[in-house]
């Protein structure tokens, strides 16, 4: 029998090279701004490395010691590591609310959406002149409505223990881009799946655990791994929140790994010590995303899986 070959295909080599040029000044940016610097960081890091003569004294492994050495760096990475499981949950939940309810709205729905995502687009200085205001524990705008209500608020920016959630407010205010993930995840999932079940006397509580959460698995693992690895390098917050004046009067669960780390390399000028953090962080964050690909990857449903 004859086999019918399967037909070559042709490339067009004009648009191929239009494609390689519109690639190209990503390709080299990303080779000098990103692989370069990450090279020349590693580099650095077995050095004490001097910025004012943009010299390098070979130490060994001597910033990598004292990485364990420095109580700072657990405590720093303890912080970070709380606020991750804190930030992460709440920004997925959050994220998905805000999505269902969008997903909801009929006419007017591009309107709520602008409105929706205008924070994502809000410079994260003047945010943080705000939520400073909002989280005053004397005369701050939440602690003020929660008085209406007969709850004394907590002094949210002093309190150790109300450092890192002050924090997460500050990020839910922009986790409009994960909810722009979610929301097109929800429109693709089949209506008819939602008027089978309501056929089968389906609630729309079990409709969601049995229907959207499998459907939109896809959208949820990306986007955990996405904030994770988001969470791990949180700065701008916490630095804006609390240590941009260089006060020492800033509480220690405020500090952060990626604040720890700008303060060696920008204040403190060790800048080899700086790039071993740096490094330490990327293996981190490389582990923990390997560990969720490998485990979380199985409750992922993938449409024409055959072992599901």
């Amino acid at each position: 029998m004859n086999r019918r070959r399967a037909p070559k295909r042709t490339y067009n080599r004009r648009e191929a090279i239009a494609g390689y040029l519109f690639i190209g000044p990503w390709v080299i940016g990303f080779l000098i701004f990103t692989l370069g610097a990450m090279i020349y960081s590693l580099v650095i890091s077995f050095s004490d490395y001097n910025l004012a003569t943009n010299s390098a004294t070979p130490v060994g492994f001597a910033n990598y010691a004292q990485l364990f050495e420095d109580p700072k760096v657990g405590l720093a990475l303890g912080n970070t590591l709380v606020y991750a499981l804190m930030a992460v949950p709440l920004e997925i939940a959050f994220a998905l609310f805000l999505a269902l309810l969008l997903a909801r709205v009929g006419k007017g729905a591009g309107v709520f959406r602008t409105i929706y995502y205008l924070p994502k687009m809000t410079p994260t200085v003047a945010t943080a002149s705000v939520f400073l205001l909002l989280l005053n524990g004397n005369s701050g705008a939440i602690n003020k409505g929660l008085a209406v209500i007969g709850i004394e608020g907590p002094q949210w920016l002093v309190d150790p223990a109300w450092v890192k959630p002050s924090i997460v407010l500050m990020t839910l205010w922009t986790v409009s881009g994960t909810m722009v993930i979610f929301l097109a995840a929800l429109k693709n999932v089949p209506r008819d799946l939602y008027e089978v079940a309501s056929l089968d006397g389906a609630g729309p509580v079990r409709q969601f655990f049995s229907i959207t959460v499998p459907m939109i698995s896809g959208a949820i693992f990306f986007n955990v791994i996405v904030l994770t690895i988001a969470a791990f390098q949180v700065f701008d917050q916490a630095y804006l929140l609390f240590w941009r004046d260089q006060s020492n009067a800033s509480p220690e669960s405020s500090l952060f790994y990626a604040v720890y780390l700008f303060q060696q390399a920008f204040r403190q000028f060790d800048f080899g010590f700086a790039a071993a953090m740096a490094w330490l962080l990327f293996m981190i964050i490389m582990i923990i995303t390997f560990i969720q690909m490998k485990f979380g990857n199985r409750f992922v449903y993938y449409e024409g899986d055959d072992n599901r």
